[in-house]
């Protein structure tokens, strides 16, 4: 099948687009660059689970381009990957299997990190305890959450395998 055949009757379903978009938007609120956030949710949405960077770029209205720079910047932080298919000319672009659970968890040593670092901020407010005092509770809450995101990861496994 060529792309232009699977993009005709492979679409997925209008309201599987728009709340696409809406977890795009979602991402981009949090943190992430909009065109990869879009372009992750197309991922999601994709039917057969990949799709071309042509089909990307027409199902989301955007330049070729943008879809490339999109789809660079999300194969740098592991969530997606190029594949290659026999017979097909063009590469698909699909979701690495796991990423999204494996990049929190891996972020507990930033957490602790930024712990570490807090507490320098209030141990040097020597003069303004409300600034000790907010600075003790971020360190606390960053301390936490790296300690519960493993435990975090194992229940996930438990649960996704029971």
């Amino acid at each position: 099948m060529t792309d232009q055949e699977y993009a005709e009757t492979a679409r997925p379903p209008h309201r599987a687009i728009e709340a696409a978009e809406r977890g795009a938007a979602v991402m981009t609120a949090a943190g992430m660059p909009r065109m990869p956030a879009r372009v992750l949710m197309a991922l999601v949405a994709a039917p057969g689970g990949g799709s071309s960077a042509a089909d990307i770029s027409e199902r989301l209205g955007v330049s070729a381009a943008a879809v490339s720079g999109a789809v660079r910047y999300l194969q740098q932080i592991h969530f997606i990957r190029r594949q290659s298919r026999p017979g097909e000319r063009r590469d698909r672009y699909e979701l690495v299997h796991d990423t999204f659970y494996g990049s929190i968890a891996s972020n507990a040593p930033v957490y602790e990190r930024l712990a570490v670092d807090i507490d320098a901020i209030a141990e040097a407010q020597v003069d303004d305890a409300a600034a000790r005092e907010r600075a003790e509770e971020m360190a606390s809450f960053f301390r936490f959450i790296a300690a519960r995101l493993p435990g975090l990861v194992e229940e996930w496994e438990a649960t996704r395998e029971g």
